[in-house]
């Protein structure tokens, strides 16, 4: 992650079915890589390994993304753009979003009121509403 970025954690919901799952966020995975501006991987299973903590284990699918700028919005802004664009592919389509412990769910099929609800997740994120994670940063 370099100087600025901001890193995201991304889930695809499949309703318990691991394979579709990870057919899915394959998928999404594919359509962030092509996005101007984003860095994005697989999320490393290792952090579940520890006794009794449930995570990104075996059949467990997530995937992290930053902005590879220090404009954080604006790049914020192309991320979530290009969550509602693949989730746009099939109205089916859910991902839920978490950033500094701020979290939203983008369907395929969104309406007035989740608009309201992603725009208002991005001004609880946003470094200029918050004095944010990167306001003061070097």
């Amino acid at each position: 992650m370099g100087d600025g970025g901001r890193r995201w954690y991304l889930v695809v919901p499949a309703g318990g079915d691991a394979l579709r799952q990870e057919r899915l966020t394959r998928d999404l995975y594919v359509a962030l890589d092509e996005a101007e501006d984003l860095e994005v991987g697989f999320v490393d299973g290792q952090a579940s390994t520890e006794p009794g903590h449930k995570g990104a284990g075996v059949g467990d699918v997530a995937l992290w993304a930053t902005t590879a700028t220090a404009i954080a919005r604006p790049a914020s802004q192309v991320l979530i753009t290009a969550i509602k664009e693949w989730c746009a592919k099939e109205r089916h389509r859910k991902v839920e979003v978490t950033y500094d412990g701020h979290s939203v769910a983008i369907t395929g099929r969104p309406d007035a009121a989740q608009e309201r609800v992603v725009r208002d997740f991005l001004d609880k994120v946003s470094p200029d509403r918050s004095g944010g994670p990167e306001g003061g940063g070097e």
